[in-house]
């Protein structure tokens, strides 16, 4: 598996599930800006590599620092904290970025690997974007590709009608939607329906195994503001989404979600709808492409599958 990433709060939980499961080679994280600008992205996620014991055997790969067509419109440190980890602190780390462009990176393994790697998207699509670019070809050459964003049910939670990671990229992902991927959307439609809660964190604390505690403190105190956050905005009571997490659980265990396949495309160039899943449920489609959407979530199985990594 590859992970690629705008290492923010919920995509360290994403990320160390990864690390910990034993259902998951993690060999790279890429990262893209998103929650945060992509250097600080990139050094969030050498940090939790650390953490987590894996600088050995998880590379971390630089990406793109700015969306496809148009200008980063900056972080969101009212959700992730000024550090894009809820201002949680981490040791640094020695290990180096690896000396090659996410997209570039993409390029070469699809290439080198056909039909090998799964790859999991948490944060804008740019580095995918941008591969798909240089060599259209690789499209079919993932095993399959999960990507955390968008909605087609329900309200977006940046606009009206768009989810933050195809709002902060609309172009990159309409290139994603009418490349012929092998892709699932994993989307708010089930992401708002899988919710940690506090209580659930400090019980992990409680049961997790020593070699975990270290991690579990750092979830505790990233994930503070979090809680905070979904309080305000969700009217959430000491509970958050689970949205990068659920993506890397599904692209593992995908029976854990119910798709349903939509012809689907992406808004682009307006401001009231940019980052919009348009999906064309008419008897006979006939605009966009089909895409794989998760609408329905065994919730409880993901949490449970969620916590079991770290006892």
């Amino acid at each position: 598996m590859i992970i690629d990433a705008d290492t923010g709060i919920d995509d360290a939980l994403a990320i160390l599930y990864a690390v910990k499961s034993p259902a998951i080679r993690l060999e790279a994280v890429c990262t893209v800006f998103g929650n945060i600008d992509v250097d600080q992205a990139t050094d969030n996620t050498l940090r939790l590599i650390q953490l987590a014991g894996a600088r050995d055997r998880v590379q971390v790969v630089k990406g793109a620092s700015k969306p496809l067509e148009r200008e980063f419109q900056g972080s969101t440190s009212h959700v992730h904290g000024e550090n894009g980890i809820g201002g949680a602190v981490l040791p640094p780390s020695d290990q180096l970025p690896l000396g090659e462009a996410a997209a570039d990176y993409l390029v070469r393994i699809a290439n080198e690997r056909p039909g090998e790697v799964t790859l999991v998207l948490m944060g804008r699509m740019t580095n995918l974007a941008l591969a798909l670019r240089r060599d259209p070809s690789i499209a079919s050459k993932f095993r399959s590709v999960v990507v955390m964003g968008g909605n087609v049910l329900v309200p977006g939670n940046v606009t009206p009608v768009a989810e933050a990671n195809f709002w902060g990229d609309p172009e990159s992902a309409a290139v994603l939607m009418e490349a012929g991927l092998p892709l699932t959307v994993i989307g708010l439609d089930v992401t708002l329906q899988t919710l940690l809660t506090r209580d659930a964190l400090d019980e992990l604390g409680k049961t997790c195994l020593p070699e975990n505690a270290p991690l579990v403190d750092f979830l505790k105190d990233s994930f503070a503001i979090y809680f905070d956050f979904y309080q305000q905005v969700n009217k959430l009571d000491n509970a958050c989404p689970l949205h990068d997490p659920l993506a890397v659980i599904a692209a593992v265990f995908p029976e854990m979600v119910t798709c349903t396949t939509l012809h689907a495309s992406i808004a682009c160039g307006d401001r009231l709808t940019d980052g919009m899943v348009v999906t064309d449920r008419r008897v006979f489609p006939s605009v966009g492409n089909p895409v794989s959407f998760a609408l329905e979530v065994d919730a409880d199985a993901a949490l449970e599958e969620l916590y079991s990594v770290f006892k």
